[in-house]
């Protein structure tokens, strides 16, 4: 394959990553605009892990379509296995945190945790937070997983199950 090829589909894999990002932004703010009920109705955690689950299928497979483009001495090869551990590594701490949170006694809990920033937020299936819960999920996530203090976004979400 040429460079000219390899460019121009390197050069379609990022425009698609980016529309994919761009349609699932524009979809969650759709659906938020729906109705504020919807949150206690349906059950916001399963449909959040879903929607997560695909959109990292999709991260995943245009990731490995660049490693299998190029060479392994490549810098767009290196890029791309870096990125594809960064989100490999995000998805597991997410479900090591997600099981801690849930043994403090709640019935559910998401952690999203960014792979190009430090943020991590979480929301528990409460339908409020009180100080003493909010500090034992702080506590957690900062010993755990070492997160800084004013990276850390807890919310409660009431959802029935």
């Amino acid at each position: 394959m040429t460079k000219k090829k390899k460019i121009i589909v390197m050069s379609s894999l990022v425009f698609l990553l980016a529309l994919t990002a761009v349609l699932n932004v524009l979809l969650a703010k759709n659906s938020a605009a729906a109705g504020e009920d919807a949150v206690a109705t349906a059950n916001y955690f399963a449909a959040y892990r879903s929607e997560r689950t695909t959109t990292r299928s999709e991260e995943l497979l245009q990731l490995d379509s660049i490693i299998s483009l190029y060479d392994e001495s490549s810098e767009e090869y290196a890029e791309a296995v870096d990125m594809k551990m960064d989100i490999v590594g995000a998805m597991e701490q997410e479900l090591q945190l997600e099981t801690m949170i849930k043994s403090l006694g709640f019935s559910d809990a998401v952690v999203s945790i960014g792979t190009e920033s430090e943020n991590v937020n979480v929301f528990i299936n409460s339908g409020e937070l009180d100080m003493d819960t909010a500090l034992s999920i702080y506590d957690m996530l900062r010993n755990e997983a070492g997160i800084a203090a004013g990276n850390i976004t807890i919310m409660p979400v009431y959802s029935e199950i």
